[in-house]
């Protein structure tokens, strides 16, 4: 299985034409094949001519099983994804490293922004989460190229996260960062929309794909409710 012939180039962070509106989560919640549902995203991107990014997250997995997965989605992405699809991986830049992902998604108890891309030179973009205006300047400051921001809404498919911060705070985040704003946790089409109008740059989701009767058909509607379509 070859990797993806992308080649992350230098990025200037506050460069949001290179950061996809639209991230879509696997979801391995209760042993799910999360392949499928990658399989119709990335096929709606294709049709629509959209980018959009597979955040590989699977936290129960071990260190094979995790590069396992990351390898088949890259190669999944590099042979029907449209141009610029991204590949990211929760967590891990050893991982994201090794399996030929594009870029690498840290949490508050992860590696630090700086540290990681000291590690992965410009072979990954380094996206980081933040839930407050002061938090994301301190990321923007460290390099990300673009932040995750919530849980925005109730959701079901993390525990232990803190209360849902609602539009206007997402709003308030997104103003005082100069990189692009991903609004995540409880996000659908419904509401994907309104985030995007209070500065969110686009959103993540989970459930709104992998609960989906039609993964393929929900991405569209997503990404046409965050206005990546022609």
């Amino acid at each position: 299985m070859s990797a993806t012939s992308f080649e992350p180039a230098r990025y200037t962070p506050s460069d949001a034409a290179v950061v996809p509106r639209l991230h879509v989560l696997t979801d391995t919640r209760d042993g799910r094949d999360p392949l499928p549902c990658v399989a119709g995203a990335l096929q709606a991107a294709h049709t629509v001519g959209a980018s959009i990014a597979v955040q590989v997250r699977h936290k129960s997995a071990t260190d094979r099983e995790l590069f396992q997965l990351t390898r088949r989605v890259v190669a999944m992405v590099a042979e029907t994804g449209p141009p610029r699809c991204w590949v990211v991986v929760d967590d891990r830049v050893d991982v994201a490293l090794a399996a030929g992902a594009h870029g690498v998604h840290l949490g508050a108890h992860d590696l630090p922004v700086d540290v990681a891309r000291h590690l992965a030179a410009d072979r990954l973009r380094v996206g980081g989460t933040a839930r407050d205006p002061a938090g994301a300047r301190v990321l923007v400051d460290s390099g990300v190229a673009y932040l995750g921001v919530g849980p925005c809404f109730e959701t079901r498919t993390k525990r232990g996260l803190p209360a849902p911060l609602g539009v206007q705070r997402l709003g308030e985040v997104a103003r005082a960062a100069s990189v692009p704003v991903v609004a995540i946790g409880g996000v659908d089409a419904g509401r994907a929309a309104a985030l995007v109008r209070a500065g969110a740059h686009g959103v993540a989701v989970v459930s709104a794909v992998s609960e989906a009767a039609d993964p393929q058909a929900a991405t569209a509607r997503l990404l046409e409710a965050v206005a990546v379509c022609p």
